[in-house]
Order: structure tokens, then sequence, then C-alpha cells
């Protein structure tokens, strides 16, 4: 391994008495793509804010080091002046501007004392092909796809040419493809020289990507590891402290009266449109979880969406929960009934995030702790430390605002503002992305709880072998259509895909 190119050498970071990093120590050589591995809360983001300048010099102890000589960043700006660059989890991209704008913000090339556009527009192509994104880069930006405007972030950060480059979890909101494209240029980047400090939840990336893998827990630095010299057991076991027996310890028990019957759905996105959920069927049992799967775009979140009352106009077809009718567009009628919905996009759809824990875990169950339309304060925190307390939410308190938890625990808030309206289907809608591998554990243990009661789930998850290992069925979507549906323990990962592509269709259920 070559000299380090950045060093940070026994750092040490508090929050007022919290201590986030407790004399950490780490290393990233030239060409080299190191991950950081380790639980929301474990001080990963922390050490990449004091690598990238956001806690400036003399916010915390010990040295940072680039070329092996020490540096003071007082800015992000100094940080870019070292040839640091950064895509952080949160987009800090400008809705109103055009894609060209973005990718060139700060940088616009003038002429005359104008901006010369056409040089503008031939730069942004350029950077954009770069990440394999065919867009107008005159689009404006907020119209795309969370996807794509990612994509535009790491294209923006390509433009400054970095000598190093972070990317904090940069694929959680892509699809496969995206990627598959994301990894293969980091790898290009890497043939270039540029040394990159990569953080994932996802370890099939990580094993993909690193060439050292250093875990953090609790602030410290657990171990680093050549990636070729371990495996995910490892990894896991150093991240949460003990052993993982199974990563997707589903208990299937027995499976009571069909719940959730949803038959010959078609739903338009609009009315007199064309279907784009079409011919839908299927049914959820007491106690099963019934897996959904796809590519993007193919129906997940609007297929859940609609059973809530929240998207598109049904053309023909029933929906009966507990043997009665379903409203259609009709949230709180949805909810009466007894359905619940954990939306993909918790920060957007599911929390106020300046508000409290108990403000938001109740939010959706007020009528039931009312007396006579006033809210009762006591019997809200009663219900929300139960519910709290059952999930193992980690907050100081129940005023703590929501905002400041780490991933993991305000999808478990979510999941409680759910679980306090009294379901008898729960949907969910991608539960675990961007939170860490204890985090996931923890939900896949609520979910065994919850069949256990007799509780009926739908699941939605992008990711395959979490749909395999936590599902009794699973029906994979294709274009707004079931391209296939499957038992548990009857498909491969390569059998669910070609489902999803209306490559195979049919039934091994």
């Amino acid at each position: 391994m070559s000299a380090p190119v950045l060093e940070a050498r026994a750092v040490a970071k508090r929050f007022g008495g919290v201590i986030a990093l407790r004399g950490v120590s780490f290393e990233l050589a030239a060409a080299e793509v190191h991950a950081l591995c380790g639980e929301n809360g474990a001080g990963k983001s922390t050490l990449i804010k004091l690598l990238a300048g956001l806690h400036p010099h003399g916010t915390y102890e010990g040295h940072i080091l680039v070329d092996g000589a020490e540096v003071q960043f007082r800015s992000l700006r100094d940080a870019e002046r070292a040839g640091i660059a950064v895509i952080h989890q949160e987009l800090a991209l400008f809705p109103d501007l055009s894609v060209a704008e973005n990718l060139m913000l700060g940088s616009l090339p003038t002429r005359l004392g104008l901006v010369d556009w056409d040089q503008t527009m031939s730069r942004a192509r350029a950077l954009l092909t770069q990440v394999g994104l065919a867009v107008d880069p005159s689009q404006r930006t907020g119209d795309l796809p969370i996807g794509q405007q990612q994509l535009i972030e790491i294209a923006r950060a390509l433009g400054r040419d970095p000598r190093i480059l972070v990317l904090d979890e940069p694929t959680a909101a892509l699809a496969r493809h995206e990627i598959d494209t994301l990894l293969a240029l980091v790898r290009s980047l890497k043939a270039r020289g540029v040394a990159c400090i990569y953080i994932s939840h996802k370890l099939d990336e990580v094993f993909a990507i690193a060439d050292r893998i250093t875990v953090l827990r609790d602030g410290a630095a657990q171990a680093t590891l050549a990636a070729r010299d371990t495996d995910a057991g490892m990894v896991i076991a150093l991240m949460v402290g003990r052993p993982i027996e199974d990563l997707y310890p589903r208990r299937s028990g027995s499976r009571g009266a069909p719940v959730l019957v949803v038959r010959d759905l078609d739903v338009a996105r609009q009315p007199h449109a064309a279907p784009w959920l079409r011919d839908i069927n299927l049914t959820v049992h007491a106690g099963e979880v019934l897996g959904i799967g796809g590519l993007m775009g193919a129906g997940r979140s609007e297929l859940l969406l609609h059973l809530s009352g929240l998207w598109g106009e049904r053309c023909r077809g029933s929906v009966r929960l507990c043997e009665k009718d379903l409203p259609v567009r009709d949230t709180r009628a949805a909810m009466r009934a007894g359905l619940a919905l954990v939306t993909e996009d918790r920060k957007r759809f599911g929390l106020v995030l300046d508000a409290g824990v108990a403000f938001n875990l109740t939010l959706s169950s007020l009528r039931a702790i009312a007396k006579r339309g006033f809210l009762d304060a006591g019997a809200e925190a009663m219900a929300a430390g139960t519910i709290a307390s059952e999930l193992r939410v980690k907050a100081a308190s129940l005023e703590t605002p929501v905002g400041s938890l780490s991933g993991g625990n305000q999808q478990k808030v979510v999941i409680g503002k759910a679980l306090l309206t009294r379901p008898r289907v729960l949907l969910l809608d991608e539960p675990t992305r961007g939170i860490d591998v204890g985090a996931k554990l923890e939900v896949y243990e609520l979910i065994n709880r919850l069949t256990d009661q007799g509780q009926a789930i739908i699941l939605v998850s992008s990711e395959l072998p979490e749909l395999m290992g936590m599902s009794d069925r699973i029906l994979m979507l294709h274009e707004g259509g079931i391209g296939g549906e499957f038992a548990r323990g009857r498909a491969t990962q390569e059998q669910l895909l070609s489902a999803a592509m209306g490559v195979a269709t049919g039934r091994a259920a």
C-alpha cells in the first residue's frame, strides 16, 4: 500500500456531553477505495465532516494530514482546494435551477462578462456522460427522479477534478442499473489514481468495490481489514458487537384467514387515462408477510399508495379488507378500516422533523387519545412512551426532535406511528432503506413479533435477498402488472429478476 494521501490521527469530537469520535485513526492511500462501515451513530458522518472541513480545525482533537503534512481546514472550501470532494447522502441541489446550472454552480464559464451558455451546456453534457445519465442539461433539476438527482450530485463533484472523493451512501436512491454504473465509475476513478472513501450499509457493494474496510462502533475504530481477507459476517459482528447468526431471521408461523383481498384491480394515474396498474390480484392472510418486488417504476409504491387511498383512479376491480369493501381515495376511511402505510420517504412524507418523538408517534392516532375533542397530554405521553419502549427508540426524551435521531430510530418512529393506529394490515414500503444492519435486524424481529400476533404485512423491497429472506410469498411486478408469484424458498434471485423484467412469467407457489 502506498503512502497515505489523507490521514486522521487520533481524532476525537464531542457535541456537548456526547462523544461522537473516540481517538479514531484512519488512512486513505492513493488509488484506493477504502470503505467505512458502522451502524447509524457510529461516527462515520462525523469523521467525514472532519476530513472535509465541515467541522473546522479547533473544534476537535487530533490531527488531519494531506500528503503527510498537517492541514487545518477552516471550511469546506479549504478541503476542496486540497482536492477533497464530498458527495453527501442528503442532496444539496437547487431544484428550481437547471441541471447545467447545478453542475456548474460556482464555476459557470463566462465570455465578455456574461455566462457562456454554449460552453456551460457542453461541459454539463460531458459530466453527465461520465455518470451514464442521459438527461437534457437545460431541464429543471427538481423535475427529475431522486435517483437521477443523486447522479447529478456525483457528476458535480467530478467536475471539481478531485484527488480524493468521499461518497456517503451514494446508492441509497439508485436503481440497480444506476448502481452498476456508479460502481464502474468508481473503478475507473481508482484506475486514474483518485482515492475514494466509500460509505454504505450495503455490504455487497462494499465487497464489490473496496480494497480495505474500516469498521466504527460507538465512535471508535474497531478494525481496518483487507476486503479480500474478511467477509460480511465478520464486518457485521464488528459493527454490532456480536456475531449474527442469520441476516434474515424470518419465523414463518401458521397462516390465518384472508385479511386483504384484491381482485382484478386496474388503476390509472389520473381520470380518463389508461390504467397503469393492471389486473392486480393478491391475497394477504393473517400472520403472513407478502413481499412485493420489481424494478423501479414497476408500480410497487403506487400499489400501496392506492390501497391507502392516496393515489390513482380505480378503473375496475375490488379491494376488500376483513370482508368489507375498502373505500376509494379516502385515506381516513382506510386507516379506520385497519390499513396503515409506512412510506418509502420517511423524511418527506412520514415525519415532522422539527417536532418531538411523542408528537410524531401519536400524529395518526389523535382521535384515540383525545377527550371531548381535546388532546389528552397524559394519554399521549403514555401511548408514545409505551410504543417507543417496545420499539427501543433511542432518544434523550420523548420531546427530542425527530430530525436529530439516527435513520434507524427515525424509521422506528414512523413504524410506531403506524402501529398506534392498530392496523389489521401493515404496508411497509422499503422499511430498511438507509438504515444500518443493526437497525435492520430490529425491523425484521419486529415483523416476526407482529406476524406472531396475527398481523398481516405487505413488504415492498428493492433488495432481493431481503424479499427472499423475510417474505412468506413474493409477487414480482412488471410494468404495472404481476410478472410472477413465488412461495418462500421456491425461487432464485435470477428467477425473481426475470419475472420483474417480464422475461419469465408464471407462478412458482
